[in-house]
């Protein structure tokens, strides 16, 4: 039993040292092949035999052992129907709930408010308008909305205006739902500057971005129907974790 177990670790550690000497293959050729690659993040072994994932930042890039080739583009399961890029990418991309400064966003409570969605938008965003309708048809969630100027410099000025309003709801609808324009306002806007730095950190490139419970990202508007199905799924999982 003892002589088992340790060549099961003799194969585990010849294993690792395999790995390591072909990721560092790699990183060595790619570095000297394509000097103007930013610097790789992570090398790993796909589902695929003999083909590995490269990984800059969230940005993902297949090759084989060697180096000799670069695939960029999507990795598809085809016996289990999935697209591993995507899965892959959702995951590096996911960002923890609890770990949102709340504190720099303002709620929109519909019904019991019990499901919950981060949300980052610009007021000048064209999409943000036609999720924020789409919005309407979503009942028992509170949504913490980031204002998240990047669009313009008008952006700051409407942000500025919405978050320093008496009624933030109320003016943030006013001005996405009802086209209604917000009365000039003032106050501390730190927090504006707070939410474009997380967003820095956390890539977040676009708007609207949606963040649910269980730290699944949505970059871009999505339909009422798609939001009620990402918010059961992140029910279901918050749920399943606590209990």
């Amino acid at each position: 039993m003892k002589l088992t177990h340790r060549l099961l670790a003799i194969a585990a550690m010849t294993l690792s040292l395999s790995a390591t000497a072909q990721e560092a293959t790699i990183r060595k050729a790619l570095a000297e092949r394509i000097p103007q690659m930013d610097k790789i993040d992570e090398v790993r072994p796909t589902p695929m035999a003999g083909l590995f994932e490269v990984r800059i930042g969230t940005d993902l890039f297949y090759t084989d052992a060697k180096g000799n080739y670069v695939i960029q583009g999507e990795l598809i399961d085809t016996k289990a129907r999935r697209n591993l890029t995507e899965d892959r990418i959702a995951k590096l991309t996911a960002v923890d709930f609890s770990a949102l400064p709340l504190k720099d966003a303002f709620t929109i409570v519909r019904g019991d408010g019990k499901r919950k969605v981060a949300v980052f938008e610009d007021p000048n965003c064209g999409y943000c308008k036609r999720f924020e309708r789409d919005m309407q048809k979503v009942d028992n969630v509170t949504v913490y909305l980031f204002l998240y100027p990047i669009l313009s410099p008008d952006s700051a000025e409407k942000s500025r205006n919405i978050w320093c309003s008496k009624d933030q709801a109320g003016a943030w609808q006013d001005m996405m739902v009802r086209d209604k324009s917000v009365a000039s306002a003032s106050c501390d806007t730190s927090a504006l500057q707070r939410n474009l730095m997380f967003g820095k950190k956390h890539k977040i490139t676009g708007t609207p971005t949606l963040i649910f419970a269980n730290g699944s990202r949505v970059p871009g508007a999505i339909g009422a129907q798609e939001v009620e199905k990402r918010l059961a799924e992140a029910s279901s999982e918050t749920s399943g974790t606590t209990n």
